[in-house]
């Protein structure tokens, strides 16, 4: 087994991040039951599907060595943990979701969404909520001098 990498710095995380499915599928687990052992992951993927733990543990191996999971050692048991959150990795498949189909624009993709996606009325009354409140957060930065565009 390779070592693995330093965990990246949480500005790097949230832009690199990108999982496959099957990471993804480990990931939510690891982030459930943390620390956990591969067993541990391999049944709770097993409610699924069958996998064999030799897949998971390679796939968890190669998630170690690509910085996404560490080893924590007691005794004869490697106990994995999480490097990247949740939210890091949900924005980093945002983002190159954003970037693929909508060249990167929000308003775009909402406007996709809005057209296309039949929302409910709850759905866009939320919408609607979350852009006044953005606006607002917005305003409120501006006036404080800590607005910056992305954040």
């Amino acid at each position: 087994m390779k070592e693995p990498r330093e965990p990246k710095s949480s500005q790097q995380a949230e832009s690199l991040v990108e999982l496959t499915q099957a990471e993804w599928e480990i990931m939510k687990v690891v982030w459930e039951k943390e620390p956990c052992a591969a067993g541990t992951v391999q049944e709770r993927l097993a409610e699924s599907r069958a996998r064999a733990y030799s897949t998971v543990m390679t796939a968890m191996d190669r998630m170690v060595e690509k910085g996404l999971l560490k080893i924590q050692k007691i005794r004869n048991l490697n106990l994995f943990s999480s490097c990247v959150s949740e939210v890091e990795a949900k924005r980093g498949a945002f983002r190159k979701m954003l970037k693929g189909a909508f060249d990167g624009a929000f308003t775009s993709m909402i406007h996709f969404l809005i057209e296309h996606e039949e929302l409910s009325v709850e759905e866009a009354s939320r919408l609607r909520e979350l852009a006044n409140r953005a606006q607002s957060r917005r305003a409120r930065h501006k006036r404080l001098g800590r607005y910056s565009r992305g954040r």
